[in-house]
């Protein structure tokens, strides 16, 4: 990838994005790969090929359960070096206000804020020690920048992650550590693609203003924009890469 002839190269870079066997995660986590990142795949599975090759790695993590977690943060720790963290694991659920158990909003709680706030305290120290800089992207949401009924854990995780980008951009930016979010919106990932019908996409779809979903290589580019040494001047953003949802009247 280019920018009027300047390269974004990622040789010699180690990055890390949780999530990262499916949708988004793989896609940006393959998109870090093919621009010359190593790249620490994360995903539930014992194995998985998809950090097949020499160069990459993958590591079991669970975001739900914080043993693991915990074990991923003393890995992280042991690293020599890791210039990137991409925080994109997390969950959904649909709730109402009066139906919403206990059990769900800390289980949504704890997946979507408690861990990566958790990667970020490992990561920064790791980037801190290393004194070369470093980025953090955080996967927040539409829902997060906006709200929905019936996503009352998900929204309120989403929007704290981007209130946590903002808190840790601003202590980390003179340490050249740059932290900051993007919000993708209604993404044609492999399971939206399942478990939306076509009358239901064409109402999406309607929805943005741009005329069409996105998609996860669309993200993944801008995601791998956000990580680069060509980003170094945005701090404690979150970017909504929405096709013009969020600043659309129409949205309901």
């Amino acid at each position: 990838m280019e920018i009027k002839g300047y390269p974004i190269d990622f040789t010699g870079k180690t990055a890390l994005v949780t999530g990262s066997t499916r949708g988004i995660g793989r896609a940006i986590a393959d998109q870090l790969s093919e621009l010359g990142a190593k790249v620490i795949y994360t995903g539930t599975k014992r194995f998985s090929d998809v950090a097949a090759g020499e160069k990459n790695e993958y590591w079991q993590m669970d975001a739900s359960d914080q043993a693991s977690v915990n074990d991923i943060q003393s890995s992280i720790l042991d690293l020599p070096k890791l210039d990137i963290l991409v925080n994109n694991a997390g969950i959904n659920g649909v709730d109402s206000v009066d139906g919403l158990v206990d059990e769900e909003w800390n289980s949504i709680i704890e997946v979507n804020l408690t861990t990566p706030m958790k990667l970020i305290r490992a990561a920064t120290k790791v980037m801190k020690n290393a004194r070369e800089g470093g980025r953090i992207l955080n996967v927040s949401s539409l829902f997060g920048i906006l709200g929905r009924p019936n996503r009352h854990a998900y929204t309120a995780s989403k929007s704290a992650l981007s209130g946590i980008t903002r808190s840790v951009a601003l202590e980390l930016a003179r340490e050249g550590i740059l932290v900051n979010a993007i919000a993708p919106g209604f993404i044609l990932t492999d399971m939206t693609k399942s478990m939306l019908g076509i009358e239901r996409r064409k109402s999406l779809e309607d929805i943005v203003p741009i005329g069409r979903m996105g998609t996860e290589e669309e993200i993944s580019r801008f995601a791998a924009f956000m990580v680069s040494d060509l980003n170094s001047y945005l701090v404690g953003q979150t970017i909504a890469v929405d096709g013009g949802v969020s600043v659309s009247p129409g949205f309901s």
